[in-house]
This record gives C-alpha cells, structure tokens and sequence, in this order.
C-alpha cells in the first residue's frame, strides 16, 4: 500500500489519511453525532492524524499505551503546555473511543493515561471594567459594526467564542430581548440581552453581510459570505487588543485573546455581587467549581479589605 500511494504522487500525509480512511470518516461521524462543535471536531480531527502519522502505518488493534505516551511526550517536547497536551490526550482517546463504538477496534490505548496537571485556581487575565471603553474604541475597519456587535456578546454577555460562530439570526428574539445560545455538552441556555447591546445586534443584523447560500442562518457572516469562522473572530480579537494596546511598551502589554472577554464578563458580574450560581448559568458552567476561578481579587482590593478592620490591641500586648 505505501509504495503504491507514493507511486502516485502523495505525501506523508495524504498517505496516512489513504490508510486510516474508513476510521477518519467514522471518527467525524462520531464527532458531529456526539455534538462536537466545528471547533472541537477540526482541533481533534487534526491532533488525531498527527497522532496517526507516528505509527507508520501500524494496525490500529497494535497500537499500545506507549505509542500515545510517546506522541503525548513528542507534543511537550515541541513546546505545547499542559492544556495543549491534554487536548491532544482527548482527542485520542475520543478517537477510540468512536473507533470501539463502531466495531473497528477493540481495544483503546489512550484510557486509563493521567491527565497532565494544569494549574487550578490561577487569576484569568481579564480586561479591567475600565478599560473595556478603550478596548471597544479600537474596532474598527469596514466591518466595525459586526466586529463590535461580537465583542458585545463576549464581555457582556460572556459568550464563548464557538457559542458566538454558531449563533443564528433566529437565536435573537427582537420581542423579548432574548439570546438563545448553543453551548458546551449540547446545552442551550437562553440570556437576557442588554438594551444597550440590543442596539448593536440589531445594527449590524441590519447591515448583515449577504450569505453565499441563500438558507445559511448565521448570525455573523465573512466576507466570502459563509458562517464567520472561529479562527477569524480570533485573528480580529487579536487585532483590535493589539491596536487597544499599542500605546504600551512591549513589556507593559498583556497577553489578551477573545477569551479573555469572556473573563471580563465573568468578574465584573462577581465584583458587583452576582450571586455565584447565577453567574454559573449564564456562563453555561456544567459545574460550579469552574466558576469559582473567577472570584479571584487584587491585591488592592485585599488591601481595601484589610483596611476595614479596626484593629484595637492594648498597649501591653506589645
């Protein structure tokens, strides 16, 4: 099979999807019937064959513990962090998982490995509430108000960034000022708009971009006139804090990303006394210890705290 697939011209890639073709295919079934979102099933369909192309076409029920724990430790070698790791470690196992369901393995490799320990607990960067105006001031370009509706969405609304891709215009209802949102586990959860960031969606659907097909749904259309991909809303985060920050010197800046946002959301609503369970359900938190990250302080905030105290000791106690 190898010598015949180079005999025709293809390289070491297209050779290894040749050969795992049929558990590919069966994999994205099971992605997309699992519910992944395009996202998830892009990262996951591309650690996987990456993952793939160190077996050197090896039978997959050959396939032992330790090859997934040396492309794991390939992946950490080659500079990804824990988070990137792990991801890959899913995404594998994910793999076989489907490849067991549909009869074309039996056994996974990939169960049963530690997950690398990321770190808990450690402060999100998150804009400071008074630099949200700037940040918002720095969009700009031909397609400012889409740009500006999105970033609405994210740091007052603390939508994900797949959440904001898959959004259709029938998600937004006009009457009741509601956003219906397709998050994480295949859970809909459905949030109250601000007025003020009514008037910004309503804006840029007004001037939505004409799609390429005629029935495509999405919210927030590209150039091209498809669904704005995940990437894309990325590379124009990026853009707009580089242009926010670029006044800073080089060591003054921070690490922003369109996630970074969602942060932003998340401890404001803390800050000004949100009840935790209710900041939970409008982040669409499976769980409430995820949201407990985000009740981090500032030191000057402790300090504010400290100073409340009246500290009485007698004399003697000295």
């Amino acid at each position: 099979m190898k010598k015949e697939l180079r005999h025709v011209g293809l390289d070491t890639t297209e050779e290894t999807d040749e050969i795992y073709t049929e558990e590919l295919e069966a994999f994205l079934i099971w992605m997309k019937d699992a519910g992944y979102t395009i996202y998830t099933q892009k990262n996951y369909m591309g650690d996987v064959k990456q993952f793939l192309r160190t077996l050197r076409e090896k039978p997959l029920d050959q396939v032992k513990k330790i090859h997934v724990m040396s492309y794991l430790s390939k992946a950490r070698e080659g500079g990804a962090g824990d988070s990137t790791r792990n991801r890959k470690h899913a995404a594998v196992n994910s793999f076989f998982k489907a490849l067991q369901e549909f009869e074309l393995c039996s056994t996974n490799p990939a169960a049963g490995i530690k997950k690398a320990k990321t770190e808990k607990n450690r402060m999100p960067v998150y804009l400071d509430e008074k630099d949200i105006h700037p940040f918002l001031l720095a969009v700009e370009g031909k397609y400012a108000n889409r740009n500006m509706a999105i970033f609405l969405l994210m740091v007052y609304m603390g939508l994900r960034v797949g959440e904001v891709h898959s959004l259709n215009v029938s998600d937004y209802s006009r009457e009741r000022r509601t956003l219906d949102v397709f998050g994480k586990g295949r859970k809909w959860r459905t949030l109250p708009v601000p007025e003020a960031v009514c008037d910004f969606v309503e804006h840029a659907l007004e001037g939505r971009l004409t799609p390429w097909r005629g029935k495509e749904d999405a919210m927030f259309i590209s150039q091209k006139g498809r669904r704005l991909a995940v990437r894309t809303i990325q590379q124009i985060a990026t853009e707009t804090f580089e242009r926010f920050q670029q006044d800073k010197s080089i060591d003054r800046r921070e690490a922003y990303s369109s996630h970074k946002l969602r942060h932003t959301f998340a401890t404001m609503l803390l800050r000004k006394g949100a009840d935790l369970r209710t900041v939970q359900e409008l982040l669409g938190h499976s769980s409430i210890q995820t949201t407990t990250v985000y009740t981090h302080v500032t030191d000057r905030e402790k300090e504010k705290a400290m100073d409340k105290l009246d500290i009485q000791i007698p004399i003697s106690g000295l």
